[in-house]
């Protein structure tokens, strides 16, 4: 499964992994990203449609070449599924075989329409195929190729061949002529055995007109089919033998053409795995700098609204949205950002319950203090015993809530802590909420409310 397209299900061709972790077809996922205006990976919807985040969204940028996965790919061993074809092989060589394979089927390229087997091509383009015509350069007629060589064009400003005086026939321009002496040997050979036969009886016709005799033949026929016969044959295999010495030289060359090719495609490769180490790389250290830039910028809003006088006001916004976060349950409570008892004092913080919680669950706002784990902690005297005060602040300065309590000295609340946070304590009542949306008061102005902490420290 892990060799096989997020998006076309097919074996990967130059893999690319996303920030997800998926892998696409180097094509696939340039298609999605330009076919989408918010392509998001198909793997991550099927998989839990819930937990979509910023990493399931693609882009040809933030994603990488998977090298290793590639090179896996690429060592598979696979076999031609052409009907016919026996060949086997690794991934890696299947796409020359493609190019290739004997029994693949191909369009003709004359685009005359039929789709042959590429072992019968040749076949086709000699007998079959109505495009594979030639035109006579001397009369313009079109012949197939096959009937072209034996294209004899009349046209009266022709030369003829130089074995016009034993009967051949062909007429045409220089070039076509030479052509013509080189691929009729055979009947040119047949020619001059017919005209010295003719001549054999002439002689001895002339020599019994002469003597008066019927001398036997001075002319061995058979010696002389035979001597003809050779050298036909002769002829034919100098002809061979110089086609196949072309051949040769062309195999050659295009063998040494071929391993150029792959010499610079295995150099290409080796660049390009070289870049996509050093993307992986600069990718890697730009995720690492991202993170500390996200760090920096939380110490920094952590030291622009931290207090270290053990007073505290939190700014609470979007008052309306965040109850109705709470009363559904999606964002049951907020915690407030970390303040001080003192320079190197107590590391504390809020916890508020806009739609209540414990007994005040669903009719109280409820308010908690919560001890958290500092830097100072081994210095500090513990269990923590400073007296809290919690306030709701009037917006118009006439009633503001207040409530104050000292701290269990034997809960576990107030213990030096363990973990980031101690399990919080407060008021679960601090105020009913009938009581923070009343036009009375202005505890909620501009969707807006503020709460104050005032830690004793005397």
């Amino acid at each position: 499964q892990k060799f096989l397209c997020s998006n076309c299900n097919n074996i990967l061709k130059k893999a690319l992994q996303t920030l997800c972790g998926h892998r696409y077809c180097s094509a696939c996922l340039t298609w999605i990203v330009r076919n989408n205006k918010n392509p998001i990976c198909q793997k991550c919807k099927e998989e839990d449609p819930n937990t979509l985040g910023e990493e399931s969204l693609l882009a040809e940028e933030r994603a990488f070449g998977d090298a290793a996965i590639n090179k896996e790919i690429s060592e598979l061993r696979v076999h031609c599924v052409t009907l016919g074809c026996s060949w086997s092989g690794i991934m890696k060589d299947f796409e020359e075989h493609q190019s290739l394979c004997e029994y693949a089927l191909i369009p003709c390229h004359t685009g005359c329409g039929h789709v042959v087997m590429r072992r019968k091509l040749a076949d086709h383009l000699e007998n079959g195929c109505v495009n594979n015509v030639t035109v006579c350069q001397q009369c313009q007629c079109s012949l197939p190729s096959s009937e072209y060589q034996s294209h004899s064009p009349s046209s009266a400003s022709k030369d003829g061949c130089c074995f016009s005086e034993v009967g051949c026939a062909f007429r045409g321009s220089k070039e076509k002529i030479k052509e013509h002496e080189k691929s009729s040997v055979g009947a040119h050979m047949l020619l001059l055995l017919q005209h010295m036969r003719q001549l054999q009886g002439t002689l001895c016709s002339a020599a019994r007109a002469a003597q008066g005799l019927t001398p036997q033949p001075q002319l061995n026929l058979r010696s002389a089919g035979k001597s003809i016969s050779e050298l036909q044959l002769e002829n034919k295999l100098h002809v061979f033998e110089n086609i196949v010495a072309v051949l040769n030289k062309e195999v050659e060359s295009s063998n040494l053409e071929i391993l150029a090719f792959r010499r610079q495609s295995e150099l290409d490769q080796n660049i390009i795995r070289g870049l996509e180490l050093k993307i992986a790389e600069l990718h890697r250290c730009l995720t690492q700098k991202d993170a500390g830039l996200s760090s920096l910028h939380k110490s920094l809003l952590f030291s622009e609204q931290a207090s270290y006088d053990g007073i505290f006001l939190w700014k609470i916004t979007d008052v309306g949205r965040k109850l109705q976060d709470s009363v559904t349950g999606r964002t049951v409570s907020l915690y407030s950002p970390a303040f001080y008892t003192a320079k190197y004092g107590y590391k504390v913080c809020l916890r508020v319950y806009l739609n209540g919680d414990g007994t005040g669950k669903g009719t109280h706002l409820s308010l908690f203090f919560v001890v958290m784990k500092g830097d100072y902690d081994a210095l500090l005297p513990w269990p923590f015993r400073h007296k809290v005060t919690f306030m709701l602040l009037d917006q118009n300065n006439r009633e503001h809530v207040i409530d104050a309590f000292r701290p269990d000295l034997t809960s576990a609340s107030f213990q030096r802590p363990v973990n980031d946070m101690n399990v919080a304590s407060g008021c679960p009542m601090f105020l009913p909420l009938a009581k923070l949306q009343s036009p009375k008061h202005a505890y909620v102005k501009e969707d807006t409310l503020f709460l104050k902490c005032i830690i004793e420290t005397n």
